[in-house]
């Protein structure tokens, strides 16, 4: 158990824990020259609690270090709130725990240090005074204990309190990804370098990879200690040091850096918080506010932009936006101080609902009502409100960034949603109703379609989308549109999709030339420029032009390059070798010269053909490699235009469904 010891300064913060555990937490020579703590001090004792190691964080009690203060408390939740009989209540007493207040201590003690130096009657109005200022704050029932670090009294008793404590303590939550906020870094002999600080969430172990935050190197656990004792493993709540081993060097380490499992979402600069006005502050905040941001062990500089209203009132809680000089690791529930813009009076705080803001539509209805919807409440209940109040489906991938959830947890909440739709651009969540919907809007857009435009085989992706009558999540769209082409409703051309009932077609001139064309595009090598088709059929370049056209009109033809269309079939022939890149290149990607070795086309063409499936969705450039991120039966179909027919798979309350595509028909691949 880790509990903070937080006080005026010369209220005897440091002398307590030296007389609670014969031990001095100041480290620092200046520290120990002047008699005042400056940095963090840490205490481990195994005596006042047998069977139990608890941790004290010594935090400074001058106005000058309350930002270092702030670095040692915000994944606190136990205090020791340390107020002096003669001085009582001072103005960083008020400081101190109004910051516990805000980062949700709700457990704790309060000593009343310097007893022996007061009469009864001052010992007795110093309780009533601590009893005013304890009233509304999540210490109201924490007991008051005076003591005497000279004479030993009331230490006893202040133990004994620490071990009932200690012994009932529930064990921290075990949830989440790895996540490490850092306050020292250091180099030990014989051992290399070491960084220290609190788990916030997760666990990990020796020999595991992690990555450091924000520059993103990744490090290896090489030994582990946990409330200065070895371990194998790290959990939520321990107070640890890591000596890491990787390329990275402690220049490269500072305060407010993080230490991640890999799948921890990169750092952001964004960050919407349910943030609360101090009742004692002075005056309502504006909208758009300078401020120093506290998170984890880091104090950043940032601005506070309100998103649901113009001012925010003393006393008040509202939705904000902070955005931040630089990124910093977070994620929903984390605790976030904020300090005015020189960093000498502390305004308020509160909890990060979402740690991936967005940049443009912040203050949107669309995204405030995300932002209620997350805003403190279980994750149960959050996710029930997301899926009744987004019809297009929720991005699952989303909560999995903002929640941290590890692999198994993200798989868990999968489990409970009633229609899941996967694809490259994650997983949406949907109720069958919005589901069965969505499946009837798009019949109902392709049944349009058709009778606007005939002769055409139907829309692609994008314009499908745009014919919808509200937005909703590709995974979804891409989900839906399976479903209809597996049930036989629908048919993929190429990349357009059609009712099955619909069947344009050519008129019989264009039908007999389209005969000829056709097996000139699909012979082996450089498929023809529409001029070599042209003088390969006799025909004037405007009339092959319009030819390929009504080919593409009809899903016949693509038009990848302005002097090039390939069919169906080339199209699909060529999906198939990125996909088999893709397969035997694994984590690596394939390169541009690597497909054109596979498919012969040439340098040029090879660079347009890549360019045209990057801008599909179908592959996604990364530098010199590219991967596919989507099936090419779900965007070329079977390449003959009959369509494909996919496995699919659902997720229902209960589990995985049995039914193929369940009673929707909204599918998962």
């Amino acid at each position: 158990m880790i509990i903070a010891t937080a006080g005026h300064v010369d209220h005897g913060k440091t002398s307590l824990l030296r007389a609670l555990t014969r031990q001095d937490a100041d480290r620092l020579p200046e520290e120990k020259a002047r008699g005042l703590t400056i940095d963090l001090g840490f205490v481990y004792d195994t005596q006042i609690a047998p069977g139990h190691t608890i941790g004290f964080v010594d935090v400074p009690g001058h106005s000058r270090f309350v930002r270092n203060m702030l670095a040692g408390v915000t994944g606190i939740r136990a205090a020791l709130l340390v107020i002096a009989a003669d001085d009582g209540p001072m103005p960083q007493t008020l400081e101190h725990l109004a910051v516990l207040d805000l980062v949700g201590v709700r457990e704790g003690l309060v000593a009343l240090t310097k007893a022996d130096r007061v009469s009864p009657a001052r010992l007795d109005a110093a309780r009533g005074e601590v009893a005013r200022l304890l009233e509304g704050t999540g210490l109201a029932d924490a007991p008051v204990l005076p003591v005497s670090s000279t004479t030993g009294e009331g230490v006893a008793e202040l133990a004994a309190r620490l071990r009932a404590l200690a012994e009932s303590a529930p064990a921290p939550d075990p949830r989440g990804n790895f996540r490490l906020a850092i306050d020292r870094a250091f180099h030990v002999d014989g051992t290399g370098l070491v960084v220290t600080g609190l788990v916030q969430s997760g666990r990990a172990g020796q020999g595991e990879t992690l990555r450091l935050e924000p520059s993103g190197r990744d490090v290896r656990i090489r030994g582990l200690r946990v409330q200065n004792r070895q371990a194998e493993v790290a959990r939520a709540g321990d107070r640890c040091a890591i000596n890491l081993a990787g390329r990275v060097e402690k220049a490269d380490i500072h305060r407010g850096d993080w230490l991640v499992a890999p799948r921890v979402a990169p750092a952001s600069a964004r960050l919407d918080v349910d943030v609360r006005l101090l009742a004692t502050h002075d005056r309502p905040l504006k909208r758009d506010t300078p401020v120093h941001v506290h998170l984890g062990s880091a104090d950043i500089p940032g601005r506070l932009f309100l998103l649901d209203r113009a001012t925010l009132a003393p006393g008040e809680s509202a939705l904000a936006q902070i955005v931040l000089s630089r990124p910093a690791v977070a994620a929903a529930g984390d605790a976030v101080i904020l300090r005015n813009q020189s960093a000498r009076e502390t305004l308020g705080g509160g909890r990060i609902v979402d740690p991936q803001g967005v940049q443009r539509g912040r203050g949107a209805p669309a995204r405030l009502a995300w932002l209620a919807a997350l805003r403190g409440r279980g994750r149960a209940a959050a996710l029930q409100s997301l899926l009744e109040g987004m019809p297009g489906g929720v991005p699952l991938g989303a909560l999995d960034t903002a929640w941290n959830l590890d692999p198994a947890e993200a798989e868990a909440m999968r489990a409970r949603v009633p229609v899941v739709a996967s694809g490259a651009d994650g997983d949406a969540g949907l109720t069958r109703g919005h589901a069965e919907a969505l499946r009837c809007a798009i019949l109902d857009a392709l049944a349009h379609h058709h009778r606007s435009q005939p002769e055409r085989a139907g829309p692609d992706r994008t314009a499908l989308a745009r014919m919808l009558p509200r937005p909703c999540l590709p995974a979804a769209l891409d989900a839906a549109v399976s479903g209809l082409v597996a049930a036989g409703e629908a048919v993929r051309a190429g990349p357009f999709l059609r009712l099955a009932s619909h069947a344009p077609r050519l008129n019989a001139e264009d039908g007999a030339l389209w005969a000829r064309a056709k097996p000139l595009l699909e012979a082996p090598g450089r498929p023809p420029v529409i001029s070599e088709l042209a003088a390969a059929l006799d025909i004037a370049q405007d009339r092959a032009e319009a030819l390929l056209a009504r080919a593409a009109m009809l899903g016949e033809a693509t038009r990848v390059t302005p002097n090039r269309y390939l069919t169906q079939a080339t199209l699909r022939r060529l999906a198939d070798l990125a996909e088999d890149g893709t397969r035997q290149a694994a984590d690596e990607g394939f390169t541009a010269a690597e497909f054109r070795d596979r498919s012969g086309l040439g340098r040029n063409l090879t660079i347009e053909m890549l360019e045209y499936f990057d801008r599909l969705g179908f592959t996604r450039r990364d530098g010199g490699t590219r991967k596919t991120v989507r099936p090419a039966g779900t965007v070329f179909g079977t390449g003959d235009g009959t369509g494909t027919r996919a496995a699919m798979q659902t997720h229902t309350l209960s589990g995985r469904g049995s039914d193929p595509g369940g009673p929707h028909g909204l599918q998962t691949r």
